[in-house]
């Protein structure tokens, strides 16, 4: 399974929710990462908060959720996180994923495709998904790009549904499915 969750850049791995939790405490404070990350307004949260939130999280998680922390692969950092949500039942083969590159030095190095494409060969291979959708603001050209890398079309907007800058944006859907995933292997 180690190959399964590993790609050029970056691995999977399971999530060490204090680690992830006084991570996100410090990437919490970096208003643009919060403006790309969240359509709610900035809070602010101490390191205790995000540790007592991904514990909670990982203990109360149902069969259908998968998280993962992300590393790169030629330090073992943290660089993020990746979740993946499968919808309703399992008999659609459905799910969401959500992924966040936490350091801005990080971004644009191609840890958040590589993160990405490694989420999706598990969703296909590992756990039989015929589906996978995501959501992204019309504002976020850097992730709406990292997507298409990774075989995501757009399927979909629902318009002026945020307000951020004092202004009226877009909330983007995208989408891949199995055998489109297949066909770019």
């Amino acid at each position: 399974m180690n190959g399964l969750l590993k790609g050029s850049l970056a691995r999977l791995a399971a999530v060490d929710h204090e680690e992830l939790g006084k991570a996100y405490a410090v990437w919490n404070r970096d208003s643009e990462l919060k403006r790309l990350l969240d359509s709610d307004a900035a809070r602010l949260y101490s390191a205790k908060a995000g540790i007592d939130f991904f514990k909670k999280m990982i203990e109360e998680a149902s069969p259908n959720d998968h998280f993962f922390s992300i590393r790169a692969l030629d330090d073992d950092r943290l660089l993020g996180d990746i979740n993946l949500n499968v919808v309703n039942d399992w008999g659609g083969r459905n799910a969401f994923v959500g992924i966040c590159i936490g350091n801005r030095k990080d971004w644009g190095r191609g840890y958040g495709t590589d993160a990405m494409k490694a989420i999706l060969r598990f969703a296909f291979t590992e756990i039989n998904l015929n589906r996978v959708t995501l959501t992204v603001f019309e504002y976020n050209p850097r992730a709406i790009h990292s997507y298409e890398k990774a075989g995501f079309r757009h399927e979909g907007r629902a318009r002026g549904v945020l307000l951020k800058d004092g202004k009226r944006w877009d909330m983007l859907y995208m989408g891949i499915l199995r055998d489109e995933w297949t066909n770019l292997q």
